[in-house]
């Protein structure tokens, strides 16, 4: 028997279902959370804080992990070498 290739109709999409190259796509995104109102200080003395953004082989997480906002990132990753040099973490 030989297969008949048919065209599968696709149900036409709704035009403002697509995301066009300059919207930001809301589902998949989250806030940064050192930037809210009560986030604590980004400090090479707290210890608590920044063994939460370090891994069990104590490399710094990236912040596609952490979802730390970019300027954050650089601040906290420097606080972390401090502590190591320190001897704190």
């Amino acid at each position: 028997m030989k297969r008949k290739n048919k065209k599968f109709n696709k149900r036409p999409q709704n035009p403002l279902n697509k995301l066009s190259l300059f919207q930001k796509n809301d589902r998949f995104t989250k806030k940064c959370p050192l930037s809210s109102k009560d986030a604590p200080a980004i400090d090479y003395k707290n210890i608590k804080l920044l063994r939460k953004y370090i891994s069990d082989t104590d490399k710094v997480l990236p912040s596609r992990i952490t979802s730390v906002s970019q300027g954050k990132q650089k601040k906290l990753a420097n606080e972390i070498k401090k502590a190591k040099i320190l001897g704190l973490l």
